[in-house]
């Protein structure tokens, strides 16, 4: 077990003054678009590893501007070397997967035979919303001739239609609990 930390007043009375001056060294050191507060964790882990090993810096304020753009580099070369998924990849997984390929392909079989089965400008709506295009509700009501307005309430009666059609199909054949 390691000996009491007799230097903890100086040490939160070196964290104390130096909070400022980081929020200030961070901001310089930051473009907008980056997330300072990672940066800032980064340099309190660095503090306390200096405070553990050495003791207090010499000179904090320059050490601090110092660790902050040492950070700010080592943050700046780890988001320019990694790269984004495109897909999450518990989603690859999946993909790769050719039972649940199936049964995807199925359910989209059922859902687009169900919309094909709604009445009126219901078919139409709903597979403008389900296009891949991922139209705007302005280019949705260009397209099928209708005000924008009047949209959303056509869509509640569509898709209410269309769940009491997908309800039917897949309604239990006994009752619940009951197998």
């Amino acid at each position: 077990m390691n000996a009491p930390d007799t230097n903890a007043p100086t040490h939160d009375l070196v964290i104390e003054t130096l909070r400022p001056l980081l929020a200030a060294e961070v901001r310089a050191e930051l473009p907008a678009a980056a997330e300072p507060h990672d940066l800032e964790q980064a340099v309190w882990v660095r503090l306390l590893e200096h405070l553990g090993t050495e003791g207090p810096p010499t000179d904090p304020a320059a050490w601090l501007s110092a660790t902050v753009r040492s950070e700010a580099r080592r943050q700046r070369r780890t988001t320019f070397r990694e790269l984004p998924y495109v897909t999450e990849p518990a989603a690859d997984t999946a993909e790769s997967d050719p039972e649940r390929r199936a049964i995807a392909r199925e359910r989209a079989g059922a859902l687009h035979a169900a919309v094909r089965r709604l009445p009126g400008r219901c078919p139409r709506l709903i597979g403008a919303l389900l296009s891949p295009k991922d139209l705007t509700y302005r280019e949705i009501a260009g397209e099928l001739g209708i005000s924008q307005g009047s949209l959303g309430p056509e869509r509640s009666r569509c898709l209410g239609c269309l769940r009491r059609i997908m309800v039917s199909e897949v309604a239990p054949t006994s009752g619940r609990g009951k197998g």
